[in-house]
């Protein structure tokens, strides 16, 4: 479905992705992790063209991304941002239909499919005529979630949609977002920085340091038989609070 080949950015003097290789598999979740300023949402950026490769191409479906087939491959994928990123002045409705209206849905068919969308993620109708203010943490991700999904795109991108909840609301959405993957049944690349999220969630990890990608495989790879010190050391500094009580 999409393949990075060597791929290196730098911003300034910090190499934020040095020669990077890496095959996305269609119809399945891949977890990008790896510690803060690693590279990992430099990596989720240059899939959706929104900043240019210093060096290499990305690929989507074998098609090499262009300034010329950009906004035409864009329109493929879906990307939801950490705080949703959604516009505070437009109600969740709107926020929702934006790209929908822009490429000049009629009403009819924006309704169906935002009631769809509804149903899928859970979130109440009767909050769409409201405001991103007025509305949870967690419904504002809903709605970031629906928008991506507006004109039925082939990916889903997603930079640590659930960071910035608390533990209880981001318990809820992990579990519905993962009957959302398996619903939809569509290619979905996320980040995060959290293994225990990373393993729930991905058919494949990608561990991401300084720019270089130290492991590719499942979690039980990454603990029975890891490339590098490093994964063994990733994994184990995120201790759950029962082992922190020696449980």
């Amino acid at each position: 479905m999409i393949k990075l080949e060597n791929i290196s950015k730098t911003y300034a003097s910090t190499r934020a992705l040095d020669s990077i290789n890496l095959t996305i598999l269609p119809h399945k979740t891949t977890v990008v992790i790896g510690p803060s300023g690693c590279g990992k949402s430099t990596l989720i950026r240059l899939i959706i063209g929104l900043i240019k490769p210093d060096k290499g191409n990305v690929y989507v479906k074998d098609e090499m991304l262009t300034p010329i087939n950009l906004f035409t491959i864009r329109r493929r994928m879906g990307y939801v941002i950490q705080d949703g990123g959604l516009f505070p002045h437009l109600t969740a409705k709107e926020n929702v239909s934006l790209m929908a209206k822009y490429l000049g849905w009629d009403n009819d068919r924006i309704g169906k499919r935002i009631v769809e969308l509804c149903e899928l993620t859970k979130f109440p109708v009767d909050a769409l005529d409201r405001y991103p203010v007025q509305i949870s943490g967690g419904q504002r991700q809903r709605v970031s979630l629906m928008r991506a999904l507006i004109l039925d795109p082939d990916t889903l991108l997603l930079d640590e949609p659930l960071g910035a909840l608390d533990p209880l609301i981001r318990f809820e959405l992990q579990n519905d977002l993962k009957e959302v993957f398996h619903t939809l049944g569509k290619t979905v690349v996320m980040v995060t920085h959290d293994i225990g999220e990373a393993g729930y969630f991905g058919d494949s990890i990608v561990l991401i340091r300084d720019g270089h990608i130290v492991q590719q495989g499942t979690l039980m790879d990454f603990v029975r038989t890891p490339t590098d010190p490093f994964v063994t050391s990733f994994i184990n500094a995120q201790r759950s609070p029962l082992e922190s009580l020696g449980e």
